[in-house]
């Protein structure tokens, strides 16, 4: 899938700017509601009426409360397996190194190729620069003419044939990885989703006001939780984009791995 890409100053500026508007919308609702409720008839205030409310505000809450732990656990379950993807090519870069080196000089040249590969990998993945452009489409290119490379070794003898082939099988698990870890950085959480759940949320913000007491201890306790809230939303939206922001999947396992091969 070439050209996918995200701005990764962009996509972490999203995610505080949607918990931020969650945060203002939940404590607009807490607001409304103890206006609502000064302006209620009294035979609307009744202790039945409470009731009602608490249940319907209750039913509300199970099923938001049920669909966020979904959405947290898919989110969660999706960023460690793009970081378990990354300490996998980690770990392949290294054993495609050990296999090259004990192939002999003769693969010298694939070698420094491969190293050369995984540094602009990680350049792109993981810049430097907080403006800079986080590309995870793949160097189709580069990796072709190192596969191609690999192929174009010559054995003079069984222990080389082998090295060889092995080098070959993991270059194609590495290809199959870094696709994988493609697929796996699109967003997942659609905004028809989100726009549900903090629209269930709303109403129980507003439900909870208007059967709260009026005093200052209930108005806070309602604010600290809008706020609460929200940040649940912030965390999801960094889980479900695992290189960009603040919760972005680190890139040591590569440099490390980058620092241990020879250059």
């Amino acid at each position: 899938m070439p050209g996918v890409e995200w701005k990764g100053r962009n996509v972490a500026m999203n995610a505080t700017l949607t918990a931020g508007i969650v945060a203002a919308g939940l404590l607009v609702a807490v607001m409304a509601g103890r206006r609502l409720r000064r302006v209620l008839p009294l035979d609307h205030q009744g202790a039945e009426t409470r009731d009602t409310i608490k249940l319907a505000a209750g039913l509300v809450a199970t099923m938001t409360a049920l669909l966020m732990g979904l959405l947290v656990s898919s989110a969660k379950t999706s960023y460690d397996a793009s970081r378990g993807q990354v300490i996998q090519m980690a770990a392949r870069v290294a054993y495609l190194d050990r296999l090259l080196a004990e192939y002999g000089p003769e693969a010298v040249e694939v070698r420094s190729r491969i190293r050369a590969m995984n540094e602009r990998a990680v350049r792109r993945i993981w810049p430097e620069e907080k403006d800079s452009r986080i590309e995870l489409a793949p160097e189709r290119n580069a990796g072709n003419e190192v596969f191609s490379a690999v192929l174009r070794l010559a054995p003079q003898n069984d222990t080389q044939r082998i090295l060889k082939e092995q080098a070959v099988a993991v270059l194609a698990d590495l290809g199959q990885s870094r696709e994988l870890l493609l697929f796996q950085s699109i967003p997942s959480i659609s905004t028809l989703l989100l726009t549900v759940v903090v629209t269930w949320l709303v109403l129980i913000f507003v439900s909870f006001s208007l059967i709260a007491p009026d005093n200052t201890t209930a108005a806070l306790s309602l604010a600290i939780s809008a706020v609460s809230v929200s940040g649940a939303i912030f965390l999801l939206l960094e889980l479900d984009q695992p290189f960009s922001g603040l919760m972005k999947i680190s890139s040591e396992p590569l440099v490390r791995t980058l620092g241990q091969i020879a250059n």
